[in-house]
């Protein structure tokens, strides 16, 4: 009888350990999910920003017309992503186009002094650091999960319930890992 009680309260252990590993992986995942909704939610941010710059400087750049059709063109490919790979992807290009863009807008003096597209640039720099603290908040959380995911014995039960690691967001763009040169020395 007390091998049996013995081999019950084992057993009701292991479903109570089962069932608490089930809630932290869900609990993870869900985390997971909520951190990518707030980068979601900074770069639609973003996305809606774009389209008002671009349209408040086109009067002034009308020889530029190529930068401005690519950073629209690199939006809307960046609004259309579905998975964490994609709108890496795909927002590395569009940084680099808004990185030309913000390049030849210190040609035009007119363009500089503008009010609205000072306001723009700053609200889009703004936005920019919140999607790069969401970025790094997703990619702790998501590794995390991983981690959990992947140790023994932890890896037994998600396994048996399907649950998939979740993809980081990585650079794409091997020039933004370039280390910038910085020359404070005051020689000419």
């Amino acid at each position: 009888m007390t091998l049996f009680l013995g081999f019950v309260i084992v057993v009701a252990l292991l479903v109570v350990w089962a069932i608490a590993l089930y809630n932290r992986f869900v609990t993870l995942r869900n985390q997971v999910l909520n951190g990518w909704k707030q980068i979601d939610v900074q770069l639609k941010r973003r996305h809606d920003l774009i389209p008002n710059l671009v349209n408040t400087v086109k009067g002034y750049m009308e020889f530029e017309q190529d930068t401005l059709l690519k950073v629209i063109s690199a939006r809307n490919a960046a609004a259309s992503a579905k998975t964490v790979g994609e709108a890496a992807e795909k927002e590395s290009i569009l940084t680099s186009a808004l990185g030309k863009f913000f390049a030849l807008a210190e040609n035009y003096p007119t363009l500089k002094a503008n009010e609205n597209v000072r306001q723009l640039q700053e609200e889009l720099s703004s936005t920019e650091n919140k999607i790069g603290f969401a970025r790094q908040f997703y990619n702790d959380i998501a590794t995390k999960f991983n981690i959990a995911l992947q140790v023994f014995p932890g890896n037994l039960i998600a396994g048996m319930f399907g649950f998939q690691a979740a993809e980081l967001f990585e650079i794409q763009d091997a020039a933004e890992r370039t280390v910038p040169n910085v020359d404070l020395s005051l020689k000419k």
